[in-house]
């Protein structure tokens, strides 16, 4: 229902003001966290197909420990495993009932997203040896909502990490799809193929087409 308040006066002619009975001015509510949550974390899914072996030829189905779409869970690293490798909670291929620690490739993960920990036993396996018995729904070293969403974003931004002269770069990416010139360190790489195994360059620049004359 509108009621008409005091009016006020705009020129020479008085205008109503509305207001709406039952509703007042307040400021916006910050969303409350949902009943149970225990803190945030980065997630993500075991890609499809996975590269292994020499120049990543050997395709698998999902990794050695973890099968096809399995979820993980990313804890904030406070430990470097390697280029390209993360530490990540997930149930194990062989036993989907309990949670273990595994070093994964960030190459091998898809769809990165945010999602809510409810479960001590997931907090204990996200906390590992850090874990204290006396708080076992405290994780030691959480994400914030805000950070977890800002690494899922630039993971989905689908960039890919390229092979020069039949050795792969972890750290250079490019966009998909990729460009046919790349500059790395004052050279010039031309891009020779590109596939499932992603984009492979070249110092050796293209063939250039052989046209007859007419």
């Amino acid at each position: 229902m509108l009621r008409s308040a005091q009016s006020k006066t705009a020129g020479s002619r008085p205008v109503p003001c509305l207001r709406i009975l039952g509703v007042t001015d307040t400021e916006p509510i910050e969303e409350e966290p949902p009943d149970g949550l225990l803190g945030w974390c980065l997630v993500a899914n075991v890609q499809r197909e996975t590269m292994r072996g020499e120049d990543g030829l050997d395709i698998q189905r999902g990794t050695k420990h973890f099968p096809v779409g399995a979820l993980l869970w990313i804890p904030p690293t406070i430990w470097d495993p390697g280029p390209g490798r993360w530490r990540a909670v997930g149930r194990h291929r062989g036993n989907g009932r309990r949670y273990v620690n595994m070093v994964v490739r960030a190459d091998d993960l898809e769809n990165f997203r945010v999602k809510g920990v409810y479960s001590e036993g997931l907090v204990r396996s996200l906390n590992g040896y850090r874990h204290d018995p006396a708080a076992p729904r405290t994780l030691q070293d959480p994400w914030t909502r805000e950070r977890a969403q800002s690494w899922a974003d630039t993971r989905n931004d689908h960039r890919e990490r390229v092979v020069i002269d039949g050795r792969r770069h972890p750290q250079i990416s490019v966009p998909n799809p990729p460009p046919a010139e790349l500059a790395v360190g004052g050279e010039i790489l031309h891009l020779a193929q590109y596939g499932i195994r992603g984009p492979h360059y070249s110092r050796m620049p293209p063939p250039v087409e052989w046209v007859p004359e007419t």
